[in-house]
């Protein structure tokens, strides 16, 4: 047996990682700038996440949601207090694809409808509903399609309302700031706007923070810079630092009833220390604080150096938009000089490096993409 061929890979193979660097089995050293997809809160290998993770190992690693899980009360109680959404619930479940599955359930369930509104370029997961309000029609397998979901116009409020006047509207969803769309932020008086809209005709607003959200925009969730708060909003990758783990939060008027959802993994032990470290890592050592400043630095040097090149995003989640393919310039970043980025279409860098980098890494950054840029 060999694994199903669905990734094509780039000839590299990680052995270890500490903070923001990564070695192959060539004792190559890389400058991780991508997070391995936002995962990458912390940084690589941070001591305090694994001494959390090898405590609870030693204590007990699994047991099912039929019994008291304490950790689970902790992890909520920590999540409330970091994010300011202390009278919200969370469902814990195991990626940001089964989060917003379920986030879209409760949205069903309490209006008694199934439509749902996305937006051009939205990604949500590959998973049966999620896959189906993404905009990638490649993804989406014929049993996907048959979900009844519209696709609209991002910062359209009016093409939103057209579609919530149908009547058969249960939730709006977007993201806090599209990543694989390109890293585009939505207009904070969109923001607003839906969410006024959303409450006066009995709609859901879901906010899919699981790329955007755990401190990577500069504030603990991006759609508080627009100062709403959404119905929903559901989390995954930043959260674990690498363990799997998803969430979903829900305002605290939509009531839970016993056998609403549920799953077999979701919050157990081993998962909720390793989101409990996460917390306590960004809290003290005030890693939305350095998020602000490293990004503020890192966007504005972009912006400096390259002034035929668009640059978007907030905090360290950071698009670098060329006018041509990009795929040589960030090969050669690459396997070149050992800096992992990502990438959005054709012609865009994606930038989601783990939130403990510094004013040193950027330079370097810069340094290496001006020398590709003029080689190419």
């Amino acid at each position: 047996m060999k694994p199903f061929d669905v990734y094509p890979l780039f000839n590299i193979n990680p052995q270890k990682a500490l903070n923001y660097n990564i070695w192959d089995d060539n004792n190559n050293k890389y400058i991780d700038l991508y997070g391995g997809h936002a995962v990458i809160s912390i940084g690589h290998s941070h001591p305090y996440y694994i001494n959390k993770i090898n405590e609870q190992l030693n204590k007990i690693a699994f047991y099912s949601n039929s019994v008291i899980n304490d950790l689970q009360t902790e992890l909520a109680y920590k999540l409330g207090e970091i994010s300011s959404m202390q009278d919200y619930n969370i469902f814990l479940c195991n990626s940001g694809a089964e989060a917003n599955e379920n986030a879209l359930k409760i949205a069903s369930f309490f209006t008694g409808k199934k439509k749902v509104i996305s937006f051009n370029k939205a990604f949500h997961g590959r998973t049966s509903a999620a896959v189906a309000i993404t905009d990638n029609p490649k993804i989406i397998a014929p049993i996907n399609s048959n979900h009844d979901s519209v696709k609209v116009e991002l910062n359209n409020i009016e093409a939103v309302e057209k579609e919530i006047s149908k009547g058969d509207v249960c939730a709006v969803i977007i993201e806090g700031i599209q990543g694989i769309g390109g890293i585009i932020v939505p207009d904070a008086d969109f923001l607003k706007n839906l969410k006024e809209l959303c409450t006066k005709n009995n709609v859901l607003l879901i906010l899919d923070e699981i790329q955007s959200g755990y401190g990577r925009s500069g504030k603990f969730f991006a759609f508080q810079y627009a100062d709403i708060m959404p119905d929903i909003v559901t989390v995954a990758k930043g959260m674990g630092n690498g363990f799997p783990i998803g969430g979903v939060l829900i305002a605290p008027e939509y009531k839970a009833h016993y056998g609403m959802l549920g799953t077999t993994f979701g919050g157990n032990h081993l998962a909720c220390a390793a989101a409990i470290a996460v917390l306590d890592i960004i809290k003290n050592e005030k890693l939305i604080e350095n998020t602000n400043t490293i990004g503020s630095y890192f966007i504005n040097e972009l912006k400096n150096n390259f002034k035929n090149i668009q640059v978007r995003g907030l905090g360290l989640m950071i698009g670098i938009e060329f006018e041509k393919n990009i795929s040589e310039i960030r090969r050669n970043l690459l396997f070149e000089d050992k800096i992992f980025t990502g990438v959005a279409g054709s012609n865009i860098i994606r930038l989601l490096p783990p939130l403990t980098i510094n004013k040193n890494i950027v330079d370097i950054f810069i340094n290496k993409l001006s020398k590709q840029i003029s080689k190419t």
